[in-house]
């Protein structure tokens, strides 16, 4: 049995730096605490390419390395965008008590009894190095571009899929092997399963998904720890192969408005044919949002401000108004209204105002095919409009009005 804590979506950066660095460092003080014997990084670390000499690269590295000093690190390559190739390559040198491995190609690594990481040379292992006590088979983000080149665009994200269902299937015989060993069986990847869940509740049903929970499951680890969904879910079975899960902790901090469900950490606990998996918060920032269809009505906000405490707390106020509107809202009674708010951000989207032309309208002699017109244009029905137009030619407006209210008085009667 060997206990891991799975990190993932660090998301270090100079925006992000201050929730990132929060969060990770108190995950850092729980998996201490319970003394895990390895620790797994899915991948995103940072949020972004980040200078050496950034802030945000320093908190970093001194978190990796305070983490280092307790156990062996696994850090494996996510999302390019927020991961430069080579970002990652100055984690190699730092000196804790244990090694770094960065997993920046697809490969197996064994953790042997003395905290060292042995890395095969090629995709996998041919034969297993006699003393590692867990297997771990990393397959970092896939550089779709590079597939995209060999097999065309539009062939790209159908190949990728088929490809890593292939190398999954082929790591198979190797972690049977390894079970028949006694060992553990973990693999790590970076990427989205085929209908997960994204963290403002949005299923993930596209075509260019890198994996499905059968893919995964054929791989016949014990345990698949994933990184880039930001919330936390988890698929099981047990059969031959014996207990089975494939999980996402999800982000390690809130950094984003609308982002549903807790942030935090997966601990597991990994056998030959068992395992068991905890979530565990991270001391995530709170987000509030206040949405309005119109203008913000601030007795409204006024109200939906007492019902809960927002003092901390990060606050959003969505609106949506015609063109006509827009300067009819009071920016800074709402900012007075949140002052005890940790941040404020106003959101205001603007509908502009749409008119449809009607061609060769300006031609027609009279007024009915005018209205005939546009009625077409605007895909609208105007025989009630030509009857009014009828009316007002052929009655004065005190006439008009007076049948009105007699058509009124009758409908109240009945």
């Amino acid at each position: 049995m060997i206990r891991i804590a799975h990190f993932s979506d660090l998301h270090y950066g100079v925006k992000t730096m201050s929730e990132a660095d929060h969060c990770f460092g108190a995950a850092i003080d729980e998996a201490v605490a319970r003394d895990v014997q390895a620790a797994v990084i899915s991948g995103d670390a940072t949020d972004h390419a980040l200078d050496l000499h950034a802030p945000a690269a320093e908190r970093l590295m001194s978190q990796v390395r305070r983490l280092a000093d307790h156990c062996p690190v696994l850090m494996l390559q996510g999302t390019f965008s927020h991961e430069p190739l080579g970002t990652l390559t100055p984690f190699r040198l730092l000196g804790g008590r244990h090694s770094v491995h960065v997993a920046d190609r697809i490969c197996q690594v064994g953790l042997d009894a003395r905290g060292q990481w042995i890395a095969s040379s090629s995709w996998r292992f041919d034969v297993l190095p006699a003393d590692i006590v867990a297997l771990f088979s990393c397959v970092p983000t896939v550089n779709k571009a590079v597939v995209a080149a060999a097999v065309g665009c539009t062939q790209a994200a159908h190949a990728v899929g088929q490809h890593l269902e292939q190398l999954l299937v082929g790591l198979a015989g190797v972690h049977c092997e390894a079970r028949r060993l006694c060992l553990p069986t973990i693999g790590v990847s970076h990427g989205t399963v085929y209908e997960c869940v994204s963290e403002h509740g949005v299923p993930m049903a596209g075509f260019d998904h890198e994996f499905t929970t059968g893919a995964l499951f054929a791989a016949r680890a014990q345990a698949f720890m994933l990184g880039h969904i930001h919330r936390h879910q988890s698929w099981a079975q047990s059969g031959v192969d014996g207990q089975q899960c494939i999980a996402y902790p999800g982000s390690i901090g809130r950094f984003h408005h609308g982002e549903s469900g807790d942030k935090g950490f997966l601990l597991w606990e990994v056998d030959a044919n068992d395992l068991a998996m905890t979530f565990v918060p991270t001391p995530a920032r709170r987000t509030i949002d206040f949405v309005f269809e119109g203008r913000p009505d601030l007795s409204s906000l006024r109200d939906a401000i007492a019902q809960q405490d927002i003092q901390g707390a990060h606050v959003r106020v969505r609106w949506t108004v015609a063109v006509e509107d827009r300067h009819e809202i009071d920016r800074k009674a709402m900012e007075i209204l949140l002052s005890t708010a940790e941040s404020i951000k106003l959101e205001g989207r603007v509908v502009q105002l749409m008119r449809t032309r009607s061609e060769g309208i300006s031609q027609l002699t009279s007024l009915d095919q005018k209205v005939r017109a546009w009625a077409t244009a605007s895909e609208v029905s105007c025989d009630g409009l030509l009857e009014c137009l009828a009316a007002l030619r052929e009655a004065e407006p005190d006439v008009i009005a007076q049948q009105i209210l007699e058509v009124h008085e009758e409908a109240l009667a009945v």
